[in-house]
């Protein structure tokens, strides 16, 4: 039986997660128009970097050093024997992706701050939320004098909870 509530999986998503899902894109679309250029720069390097355009490329960039300069090449005089040169590009090119990959990846984490943040408060919006609603069922229970199977249950799910005392005790356990 469907009620206004539920969710026919035929239909596709609620609109409640559609609206949420548009919320979501919205929000990364603002945050990415908002970018420093010199971010948005990082973020294209870095995108690039590790694709496989980029390791086609260094593959042929390479493979043309080493052959030319190994002689393999008719008419095409060596310019780096010792691949001495070739050594330090790459190692100046190391630098500079692995610069360009930390700078990426520090805004990835800050955003990964901000949803967690956003899921601990919801979460414990959701906590306290469900203790005032455990109250009120035990509050109705006891007026339609109904005894629940687990009252120690019911009790404990009617206490609060607070959050930094759940910190404090991850923290101590943590070796």
């Amino acid at each position: 039986m469907r009620s206004e509530i539920t969710h026919d999986p035929g239909e596709g998503l609620s609109p409640t997660l559609e609206r949420n899902i548009r919320a979501l894109v919205e929000r990364r679309r603002r945050e990415q128009r908002g970018a420093r250029s010199e971010d948005k720069v990082a973020d294209a390097i870095t995108a690039f970097t590790g694709s496989m355009r980029f390791v086609y490329l260094h593959l042929a960039v390479c493979g043309f050093w080493i052959i030319a300069n190994l002689h393999w090449l008719p008419g095409i005089p060596a310019w780096d024997e010792s691949f001495v040169m070739l050594a330090m590009v790459a190692s100046v090119e190391a630098i500079f992706l692995s610069t360009f990959v930390l700078i990426s990846q520090n805004r990835m984490t800050a955003a990964a701050d901000k949803r967690a943040d956003l899921d601990l408060q919801i979460s414990l919006l959701a906590e306290h939320e469900l203790t005032k609603v455990a109250r009120l069922l035990a509050q109705i229970a006891e007026r339609l004098d109904v005894k629940p199977e687990s009252e120690r249950d019911l009790e404990e799910a009617a206490r609060d909870i607070a959050p930094e005392r759940v910190l404090d005790k991850i923290e101590e356990t943590r070796p």
